[in-house]
């Protein structure tokens, strides 16, 4: 289910994308980016509607996903 961030606390917003930044795995290409710049970068796609957030009820998590 998709979540509307626009409904969420400032401070639930960065700690969804923030989770989603350190995930292992994630993969950000050959530069190397603070945690601080990750989640701005997420940000800006979340505030473009490029990704969305998810959560998923059965397994009680969120995560982030494309919309294009």
């Amino acid at each position: 289910m998709q979540i509307p961030w626009q409904q969420l606390a400032p401070d639930t917003v960065t700690a969804v994308l923030e989770e989603f930044a350190t995930r292992e795995g994630t993969d950000y290409g050959h530069e190397t980016y603070s945690l601080a710049q990750k989640v701005a970068m997420l940000r800006r796609q979340l505030e473009r509607g490029e990704i969305a957030i998810s959560f998923d009820p059965a397994t009680e998590t969120c995560s982030l996903v494309s919309l294009r």
